[in-house]
């Protein structure tokens, strides 16, 4: 190949080679003008970012703006909720009243106003003094001055007076309040009247410690005074006395003029007994018509301490017997007391109590309206007492009673009948008289199984008899205790008994006592009537001796009058006897009633009833009471 042939060929090649080139030279430019548009760009973008940041700059410099005059009015609604909690807490029902450094009053609330009765401008520039009642004394704000002073409070009770002069009690708190310096620059008190609360507590004190009714000290509180009282006699060694009183036949008060009536009479006693003692000694009540007296301070010798106590309670025994006006009507009481005389710890106040319950029943069966000294015969009548109680249940389990027959006779010594007097035998002790236990079964209630048992027996002897014509035509008396007439089921009982034994009510004669005309004549008439109107009997028993009054006697469907052996038993050489014989028996036929004596023992006595008008006897000139056996063999011989 020839020279211009590879020249021409080298000139190709290169041509072909700068192609590329002139491609890369292309790209090169194409690619210098897109960055020339990209820096453009750029700067577009730099100038723009410039202009955002400073468009934050401003809104920063603006929120910022916002944030504080949101803090600001964040705090502005602090302060506004502040001040509307504090104005409501100053509003509050609490009294509130603020003053200077020299007490002088800056502002009151409205309850301040409403408890003592000054308004805001009759307040604001006093001083507390304003509302003081005199009541404190200087040694009183001393100590509360003191406490502010040294604590910055004082909170206690105290006695202020409101405008219309009265007097009350509140609980008052006073805080000093202090400057940045540390100076008390105010005072604020906060009060609330305790007028309320004190009445409240004092009437829950008084409902546990007196008596609703009469306002004397309870149980609970004598309690405590004795305990006070058996103290001070150990420190002084003086001696004290505890003086029980129950007023006599209360509950006919109750039962014929009504419970206000009775609660009347409990007042106007409690009043003559604080009036009748010394301020020294203490009037309780402990329910019922039960009065304590504790008497202080007595004499250091028992016996002058006794004395001391007897002459007080005379006094109080006087002051109980007179007359007592209970609205339209007048009544008369009359009261047993019981006493102990006591020195220092020797006895509890339990068995101190005990004493004078023991003193007390004692002068009630001593005939009432008097006072009786506990001693040791009385505690051992009481332990006798209650051996006797558990014995007579027994008796009644096991039917340890037994009848005896006293025989009831005409002037020309016919049998009329008997009267049916119960006796016991006790296995261990023997036979025992019913005026021993009679009593005591009275008292417990146990009279009432007892009189049903005598009813019964009684009853089912009246049933025998009927089976003979010796013995058909006998009348049974049988006695029949006060609480047992008094039970509402009395008239159904006796129906019951009659019924079951088939006997005729004219056979059977209840013998009452006069006491038991002493309570609720009227309910007494009626069952009466009811009675007698089937046929039962009726004699007043032991007539002259009890408190029945004559103008119930026409009312009465009685039978007959039983003239008491007291009467009979000296009428031989007792001239009142005999007036009194002789006026029982006119009044008995005078009212058409029959007339029977008892305890009838000597063939005197017998002529000086029959010579007066008397027919009908009984006694031991005739006979003692007798077993039932013995009573048939008598009617046999007779």
């Amino acid at each position: 190949m020839n020279l211009d042939e590879n020249k021409a060929k080298r000139v190709a090649e290169l041509f072909i080679a700068n192609d590329p080139l002139r491609f890369q030279n292309d790209e090169k430019d194409k690619r210098v003008a897109e960055l020339v548009i990209a820096n453009d760009q750029l700067c577009f973008q730099n100038e723009e970012k410039d202009k955002r940041i400073a468009e934050l700059v401003i809104a920063n410099d603006q929120l910022c703006f916002q944030n504080k005059e949101k803090d600001k009015r964040v705090a502005e609604l602090v302060i506004a909720s502040e001040c509307r909690i504090a104005a409501t807490v100053f509003e509050s029902q609490e009294a509130m009243f603020v003053t200077d450094a020299n007490s002088n009053i800056l502002r009151v609330n409205r309850a301040f106003s409403r408890i003592t009765g000054y308004s805001a401008e009759e307040a604001i520039g006093q001083t507390p003094r304003l509302i003081s009642s005199g009541k404190q004394s200087k040694a009183f704000f001393d100590t509360m001055w003191q406490s502010i002073n040294s604590i910055g409070g004082w909170a206690g009770e105290i006695w202020n007076k409101r405008k219309n002069g009265e007097v009350y009690p509140e609980h008052l708190t006073v805080t000093a309040v202090k400057d940045a310096s540390g100076r008390v620059s105010n005072y604020v008190g906060t009060f609330t009247d305790t007028t309320k609360n004190k009445a409240a507590s004092a009437k829950i004190n008084s409902l546990a410690y007196f008596d609703p009714l009469t306002q004397l000290p309870n149980r609970r509180l004598l309690f405590d005074k004795l305990g006070h009282a058996l103290a001070s006699s150990a420190r002084s060694h003086k001696c004290a006395a505890l003086l029980l009183l129950d007023l006599d036949h209360f509950k006919i008060l109750n039962d014929t003029l009504g419970h206000e009536a009775g609660d009347t009479l409990l007042q106007q006693v409690a009043t003559r007994l604080i009036n009748g003692v010394r301020k020294i000694d203490t009037v309780a009540r402990l329910g019922g018509d039960e009065f304590v007296v504790l008497l202080e301070n007595l004499s250091e010798q028992a016996i002058e301490a006794a004395a001391q106590t007897k002459n007080l309670a005379n006094k109080i025994i006087f002051a109980l017997t007179q007359p007592y006006q209970l609205g339209a009507n007048e009544h008369r009481s009359t009261a047993s007391i019981g006493a102990t005389v006591f020195s220092g710890y020797e006895l509890t106040s339990e068995e101190l109590l005990r004493q004078v319950d023991i003193a007390m029943y004692q002068s009630k069966a001593t005939g009432r309206n008097t006072l009786r000294f506990f001693d040791q015969t009385m505690q051992e009548a009481i332990t006798v007492r209650a051996d006797m109680e558990n014995e007579l249940r027994k008796a009644i389990k096991y039917k340890q009673f037994q009848l005896y027959y006293q025989i009831q006779v005409s002037s020309s010594g016919q049998a009329l009948g008997a009267e049916a007097l119960i006796r016991w035998q006790q296995p261990e002790r023997g036979p025992i008289s019913p005026f021993n236990f009679i009593p005591l079964a009275e008292e417990t209630g146990l009279i009432l199984p007892i009189g049903q048992w005598v009813l019964d027996t009684a009853c089912a002897q009246l049933k025998a008899w009927q089976q003979s014509p010796q013995t058909e035509g006998l009348v049974l008396a049988v006695n029949i205790s006060a609480k047992q007439f008094h039970q509402a089921d009395f008239v159904e009982q006796v129906k019951t008994t009659l019924q079951e034994y088939e006997i005729s009510p004219a056979q059977l004669k209840l013998e009452l006592t006069e006491s038991i005309l002493v309570e609720s004549i009227s309910h007494i008439i009626t069952k009466m009537n009811v009675l007698s109107k089937i046929g039962v009997l009726f004699s007043l028993d032991d007539f002259g001796t009890g408190y029945s009054s004559l103008q119930y006697l026409k009312k009465l469907p009685l039978n007959q009058l039983k003239i008491d052996q007291s009467f009979v038993r000296d009428l031989a050489t007792d001239a009142n006897d005999k007036a009194i014989v002789r006026t029982i028996i006119t009044m008995a036929h005078s009212l058409d009633i029959d007339v029977i004596a008892e305890g009838v023992e000597t063939v005197e006595q017998r002529q000086y009833l029959l010579d007066n008008g008397c027919m009908h006897y009984q006694g031991y000139l005739f006979s003692k009471p007798v077993p039932i056996d013995e009573f048939e063999l008598l009617l046999s011989k007779s």
